[in-house]
């Protein structure tokens, strides 16, 4: 019975949301990453590129 209870800790008003698979927010964190990083540094790496 204790199992069943710890099963569903979240808070009332959260139950219904849904919340996407954990892969999913680490690929689209990396993409952010990378997307962050190629604005930020665009123009040391179209300095190598030439």
């Amino acid at each position: 019975m204790t199992e069943n209870n710890n099963e569903d800790q979240r808070p009332s008003k959260m139950i219904g949301v849904v919340f996407p698979k954990a892969k999913y927010g680490v690929i689209a964190a990396i993409i952010i990453i990378i997307g962050g990083n190629l604005i930020y540094y665009k123009e040391a790496i179209f300095s190598f590129l030439r």
